[in-house]
């Protein structure tokens, strides 16, 4: 499987909380729903392309909880996606509870865990959101393809996809397109050496 990321992020790379106020409010972060102000059917259809068919999850445990409670208290047109697809849940913790069905825990050598997953048939293996769960797998080339949601708004405050500490990781630029409301939407795949 390819590993795919799929995220929002400002233009200052800001990825928390783009989906609703209540989303994410760590750090005091007062800012959520920003992405809303952008939202596009293209931006949408691109990102079930990037999905391709016959995906399954990967998630960090925070993500997880938040988007399947949100979309399972909330219904919606995601709900019966979510619960169907397979899921795969990173979290430090080996006691950690998955509610929802088709959730399968991944603790221990989360790396290895990743690492052998990708090794398996078919389809993508997903991840939205959960930024400490990426942060992990880019040093281990990991990660295949980054597909970001670039949205014309600097936030100066909140959670980023990347952090100061990170160590440099090359990539290849290999489709970028705008939406009609100002999101660039570009596919960066990891330099292969």
């Amino acid at each position: 499987m390819r590993l795919v990321v799929i995220n929002h992020v400002s233009l200052d790379g800001v990825m928390q909380s783009p989906g609703r106020p209540d989303e994410d409010t760590r750090d005091g972060f007062r800012h959520g729903g920003w992405a809303g102000a952008a939202h596009d059917p293209a931006v949408q259809e691109a990102v079930g392309r990037r999905m391709g068919e016959g995906y399954s999850w990967l998630l960090g445990r925070r993500s997880y909880d938040d988007m399947l409670q949100h979309w399972n208290d909330e219904g919606g047109p995601f709900k019966d996606g979510l619960n169907n697809a397979t899921k795969y849940v990173a979290s430090a913790h080996d006691d950690t509870e998955l509610r929802w069905p088709n959730s399968t825990l991944v603790t221990g050598d989360v790396l290895a865990e990743v690492a052998a997953l990708r090794d398996e048939e078919g389809g993508h293996l997903v991840v939205m959101g959960s930024g400490e769960l990426v942060r992990s797998l880019l040093p281990h080339d990991l990660v295949d393809e980054l597909f970001l949601m670039i949205h014309p708004l600097v936030l100066g405050s909140g959670r980023r996809l990347f952090g100061p500490a990170e160590e440099p990781h090359g990539l290849t630029l290999v489709d970028c397109s705008p939406s009609d409301t100002g999101v660039v939407m570009a596919t960066y795949q990891r330099e292969v050496a």
